[in-house]
């Protein structure tokens, strides 16, 4: 039995699901269903019912899987024993991001951390908030820069900014277009959107008072920057989190400021049982001392 063995078990009981959990462990399935078998036969009890459409834990392999999340938990511990000897926000540490923040946040964060803690090794993973709450839980994370809020009572969440939206929209499409847009005229509007899974999608369903109806047009895009494209060449128009405007200014978009609160709140979120809070509150520190033009501390 080895750690890494512990790992897959706490994935595959938080997933659910032999696929999405060989994804947050970063192999392949047939790697993590052949090393939860092999742990079976070598405790001799069965983990893990199987059907051909869901995975479920047994009576006894719950209680496994408890003991193997206090055993990460521990391991977590010792490293970070070794790590505050060795100094602040030291070692290695693993931050997720979603997309729709990492391309504005990470170019002046990542400075930042390398001057403020020389001896930090940072590892990055962009992702959709469900993933990055997966490996969260399975301990495949340390913490996770996301919109709040986090539905989830085994994390902890710390908020840092709010992030107001803009519209955006093709060039001289409206003659007052430096005036500020209501959430009166903003609803109804055809939008083009992220697809499903992107919280900045479902926020924009939300404001624009269309959450839930399918009829949003054709277009999909999976980066904020392929939609300002689109809108660039008259496709429709978008809400943009504060960050994205420097990309919107280098094409022929027009942006407008929408209400005051109306946007998102950023935040890191962890695990209740992480072993190094400190870290990371230094984290946020560095943060907050550094934030970018256009957003505002909290």
């Amino acid at each position: 039995m080895t750690l890494q063995d512990l790992r897959y078990v706490v994935a595959l009981a938080e997933h659910g699901h032999f696929g999405r959990a060989a994804a947050a462990c970063d192999v392949s399935q047939s790697t993590l269903s052949t090393q939860i078998k092999n742990l079976e036969l070598e405790l001799g009890v069965k983990l893990f019912e199987r059907t051909t459409k869901s995975v479920s834990v047994t009576a006894s392999g719950r209680e496994i899987v408890g003991h193997a999340r206090q055993v990460l938990e521990q391991v977590d511990a010792i490293v970070s024993v070794g790590q505050t000897i060795s100094g602040p926000l030291s070692g290695s540490f693993s931050l997720g991001v979603i997309p729709t923040l990492g391309p504005y946040i990470l170019p002046w964060l990542v400075p930042a951390l390398k001057q403020d803690y020389p001896e930090l090794r940072l590892t990055l993973r962009e992702d959709l908030t469900a993933p990055l709450l997966e490996r969260l839980g399975s301990h495949r994370l340390d913490a996770a820069l996301m919109a709040l809020p986090v539905p989830d009572g085994r994390l902890e969440t710390l908020p840092l900014f709010d992030e107001p939206f803009w519209f955006a929209e093709p060039k001289g499409r409206r003659a007052a277009a430096a005036t500020r847009m209501t959430e009166d005229e903003l609803r109804g509007q055809h939008l083009l959107l992220l697809t499903e899974g992107h919280c900045l999608r479902d926020q924009a369903l939300a404001i624009c008072g269309i959450a839930g109806t399918e009829d949003e047009g054709d277009f999909r895009a999976t980066s904020l920057e392929t939609i300002l494209q689109m809108v660039a060449t008259g496709l429709g128009s978008t809400l943009l989190p504060a960050m994205a405007r420097s990309e919107a200014r280098a094409r022929s978009v027009t942006m407008r400021p929408l209400e005051a609160g109306v946007g998102r709140r950023i935040g890191l979120v962890w695990r209740r049982s992480y072993s190094r809070p400190r870290e990371i509150h230094l984290l946020a520190q560095t943060l907050r001392d550094h934030l970018p033009e256009g957003v505002h501390s909290v």
